[in-house]
C-alpha cells in the first residue's frame, strides 16, 4: 500500500510539473501556447528551426516542391510553413502534438510520414519556440485567424 501511495504521489507531482511548465510556456498576451511577439522566444525558435527543420521545410519556410503530391516512396514532401502552406490552419495544440509525437500523436494507425517525432530531441519549450518563430513570420491576417482558431479550441 505505501508503494502505491508513493507512485500516486510521484505521478501527481509529475503532472503538476508538466502543467506548470505548460502554463509558463504560454504567452502572457494573446491566445494559445505560442509566443510570436516575444523576441527571445522567436530568436531561440529561429535557431532551432535552422538546425532541425530547415533541411526539409526550407530555410525560408518554403517547404519542398510539389508538397501536395506523394513521392515515389508514397510519402508527402515537407509542406511550407509560410503563408502558402497549411500550418496556420491548425491550432497550437495540434501543431505542438504533431511536432512532438508525429502523426501518431493525432490519430490511430497514422499513415507513414517523413515527419519525425521530436519527443526526446527537443524540449516542450523548444518546440513552442520553433512554432512561435514560424507564426511570427505570418502576415497579420493569418496570425489573427490562427488566434481565432486557438480561442475556439480552448
Amino acid at each position: 500500500m505505501p508503494r502505491r501511495k508513493a507512485i500516486l504521489a510521484i505521478g501527481g507531482l509529475a503532472l503538476a510539473g508538466f502543467a506548470a511548465a505548460f502554463a509558463l510556456a504560454q504567452p502572457s498576451e494573446g491566445v494559445g501556447l505560442l509566443a510570436p511577439d516575444d523576441p527571445e522566444v522567436v530568436a531561440l525558435g529561429q535557431d532551432i528551426y535552422a538546425a532541425n527543420c530547415a533541411a526539409c521545410h526550407g530555410a525560408r519556410l518554403e517547404g519542398q516542391p510539389n508538397w501536395r503530391i506523394r513521392s515515389e516512396d508514397g510519402l508527402l514532401p515537407a509542406p511550407p510553413h509560410d503563408a502558402s502552406g497549411h500550418t496556420w490552419h491548425h491550432d497550437d495544440e495540434t501543431l505542438f502534438i504533431l511536432t512532438k509525437y508525429g502523426l501518431a500523436g493525432l490519430m490511430e494507425n497514422a499513415p507513414p510520414s517523413s515527419m519525425p517525432a521530436y519527443e526526446g530531441v527537443l524540449s516542450d519549450e523548444e518546440i513552442i519556440a520553433v512554432l512561435s518563430f514560424i507564426k511570427s513570420t505570418w502576415p497579420d491576417e493569418l496570425r489573427e485567424y490562427h488566434d481565432e482558431l486557438n480561442a475556439q479550441s480552448e
